[in-house]
């Protein structure tokens, strides 16, 4: 098991020009590690999501990888974006479950199953051809690189621990540069961050 600095930290550092798709409890941590304008938190509303959103951005942004940092409740909120992801040959999209087995941000509530249920095997099941779990943080570091560079669709579930990071708001408060923004705002400037880097 891992922190969500363990988690995180090594993939800012060989981070380059992909999209980065944030929800849930990884929200404001990447947030304080990156300002890039090709973040995007989702976690405003429709939770199970940001999967979704970040397959759609690998989909009209073919020539970029799109990474979505998802949890594990969002996860089993909508499963059928790993058989869509499979189905759309998107070889440019890298989906991490965190996997902290809690609904962090709205109150701690347990993930059914957690600890059961077998997020790889379901992703080898629907088919994606990269698939990877890590619980060990040197193991996770050390294969970063090669995973942001890798044809996809890749799946990894990384077993994390329980933060504290309490319920998310979009106010100039925020440490997280994109949630210092309303949701539309920061949808513009990620647009052009997008086209101007085409």
């Amino acid at each position: 098991m891992m922190t969500v600095a363990q988690l995180l930290e090594p993939l800012a550092r060989h981070r380059t020009n992909e999209v980065v798709v944030t929800t849930m409890s990884v929200v404001r941590p990447w947030g304080t590690l990156s300002r890039s304008d090709l973040d995007f938190a989702s976690a405003d509303s429709a939770m199970g999501h940001a999967a979704d959103l970040a397959l759609g951005i690998a989909l009209a942004q073919p020539e970029r990888r799109v990474v979505c940092l998802n949890g594990d409740g969002s996860m089993l909120m909508c499963l059928g974006t790993l058989a869509t992801a499979v189905g759309a040959d998107a070889s440019n999209f890298v989906l991490v479950v965190c996997d902290n087995g809690e609904y962090e941000i709205t109150g701690h509530q347990p993930v059914p199953a957690s600890g059961r249920v077998d997020y790889a095997g379901m992703a080898k099941a629907a088919g994606f051809p990269t698939v990877h779990h890590f619980d060990d943080p040197r193991a996770w570091a050390k294969a970063v690189p090669e995973i942001l560079s890798g044809s996809g669709p890749t799946f990894v579930h990384v077993v994390t621990e329980p933060g504290e990071q309490g319920s998310i708001g979009r106010t100039s408060d925020e440490k997280a540069r994109y949630l210092q923004h309303s949701l539309a705002e920061w949808a513009e400037v990620m647009q052009a961050a997008l086209a101007s880097s085409t």
